[in-house]
This record gives structure tokens, sequence and C-alpha cells, in this order.
């Protein structure tokens, strides 16, 4: 089972793109970041001729997260939980039914700037939730992929330039804390049990020439439970994608599981 995850940044920018990578790379499941589409706009058929069924937890304009499975899906949950006045579209999950069952969950983690600030704090306690379904869901000792764009770069490995983000969200101590302390309660990460070089990078903003000054971050990233991991065969980031026709900031990271 190929699952992937892709911030694709507006479903409208990327429906020439998004098509064009799923035809080469052929996941089974994909975690689609930042869809910023209401369900009922997003163009579910285009998929759906592709041979995927199609959920999505969609929001204006903003935010939004999909999932795309050419395996059957059981239980799809939209939201995380933890706070029911929380509007914002950044949580999908759902059992993928493939020669075992694997949970799925996408995630768009809050970006936090600027720090400090509401919007730092809104981070903070989305991370503090995601740390309580984390928990829950390894205590069912099922495999358990949680992939997205998280916003946190985890290491200073991790960025080209470390010390321009000394003091953006996606790099402050309690940023990379909070990250941690959900690793620690038994995931893996699959990129970096895989390969453990610098360099790896999954975003590149388009402002400053990122791209053609090789200035990337790494903060999609594929998170698995000790039973997913236990059935981990490969992993990959698609950085040739970046360098296409009209593309997103990030790029696709993918795992091949025995499932």
């Amino acid at each position: 089972m190929k699952i992937a995850t892709f911030n694709i940044n507006g479903i409208k920018a990327r429906i020439e793109a998004l098509p064009r990578w799923l035809e080469a790379a052929s996941p089974d499941v994909v975690c689609l970041q930042e869809i910023k589409s209401v369900d009922e706009g997003f163009p579910r058929e285009v998929f759906e001729d592709m041979g995927y069924r199609v959920e999505t937890h969609g929001q204006k304009s903003f935010n939004g997260v999909a999932i795309l499975s050419k395996l059957p899906l059981e239980d799809v949950t939209r939201g995380l939980p933890g706070d029911d006045g929380d509007e914002q579209a950044r949580w999908i999950e759902a059992t993928v039914i493939g020669t075992r069952a694997v949970r799925v969950c996408g995630l768009y983690l809050p970006n936090g700037n600027p720090a400090p600030g509401p919007k730092y704090e809104y981070k903070l306690g989305w991370m503090a939730r995601l740390e309580a379904r984390v928990k829950a869901l390894l205590a069912e000792e099922m495999p358990v992929a949680f992939l997205g764009d998280y916003n946190v770069i985890p290491q200073a490995m991790d960025a080209a330039k470390p010390e321009a983000w000394v003091t953006d969200a996606l790099f402050l101590p309690q940023s990379r804390a909070a990250l941690r302390r959900i690793l620690h309660l038994g995931l893996t990460d699959a990129v970096r049990m895989r390969d453990p070089r610098p360099g790896l990078y999954t975003f590149w903003d388009y402002q400053a020439n990122s791209w053609e000054r090789g200035n990337g971050i790494r903060i999609d990233h594929v998170l698995l439970s000790p039973q997913a991991a236990d059935l981990l065969q490969e992993t990959g980031i698609d950085k040739e994608v970046r360098a296409g026709d009209k593309p997103s900031d990030h790029v696709p990271v993918w795992v091949e599981l025995a499932a």
C-alpha cells in the first residue's frame, strides 16, 4: 500500500499538476492539504475517473483536507477531537482496507505565525489535541499513519538555513518540543528512519528564488505507529514535482507499507 501526503496549495491551481503526479506516482492513498475549497466545490469527478474514492473536509478559500483512495475506506471522520468550537478544516481520518487495515490520518497543522500571539497559541493547542488523538489511536494497537503538513521543522538539519528560522513558529523550541512529545509516544518518522542524511526538504517558498537556491525545509512528515512501522518497505520525497509546471510550494512525501 503506497500512501502519500501532498499539500497542493489550492485544488484550482493544481487541477492539472495533481492528476499528472497521480498518474506518474500511482499512490493507493493520498492525503491532501490546503485544498482551499468547500466540499461541493471539489472536482471529485476528475479523481473518481482515475479510480479514486474521494473524501473531503473543506473550507472556503482556506485550509481544507482530503483523502483520495483506490482502496475501500471505512469509518471516515472529520475534525480533530478536543475543541467543538474549532471550525478550521485541518483533520480527516479513515480506515483503508488493503491486505490489512491501516488507519490513515491526514492533517494540516496550523502555521502559528506571528509568534507570540493568538495564532501561535492556537498552534500549540492544536498540537496538544493531536497528542491526545495519537494516544487514543495507539491504544487500539493497529497500523496508523499520521501524515500531512505539520508546519514544524524538527531539527536544524531539516532546513537549508536554520538560522533564518529561529524566530519563526515553525522552528521555535516550543513547536519542536511539542512534536517530540508526539514522537516519543512511540511514533516513527518514516523518512528519517530510512534516510538520516541532511538536505531532505519538502517545501520551498515561492519567494526569493528559494527553489532555485536550494533554500528548502522539511515540514511534511509521515509518522507511523509501531504496527505501521513494522510494515514499512520504502519511503520517498518526489522532489522533481517542484520543478514542474504550476507547482505547489510543497512536494509529495510517500511510504510503501506491506498492507
